[in-house]
């Protein structure tokens, strides 16, 4: 059996109720949710829509909704 530590992290978004499905390292999470990374540090490796939904529950389509597109993108 191969060890893995990336897990699958499921997500619900708080307006549409969509669930997303978020493949990260384990010890990443961790890292990030007790606080000793910040998110853009401990999972760089993740889209920022991803990180956010995370963060705020929030996808990227009901955030562009809420709050606009990026002129940056």
């Amino acid at each position: 059996m191969v060890s893995t530590k990336i897990v699958r992290h499921s997500v619900v978004c708080d307006h549409c109720r969509r669930e997303y499905n978020i493949m990260a390292d384990r010890d990443d999470m961790e890292a990030w949710l007790s606080g000793d990374k910040y998110i853009q540090d401990a999972l760089a490796y993740l889209s920022p829509s991803e990180r956010e939904l995370l963060i705020s529950s929030t996808c990227d389509t009901c955030w562009k909704k809420m709050y606009g597109e990026d002129d940056a993108e």
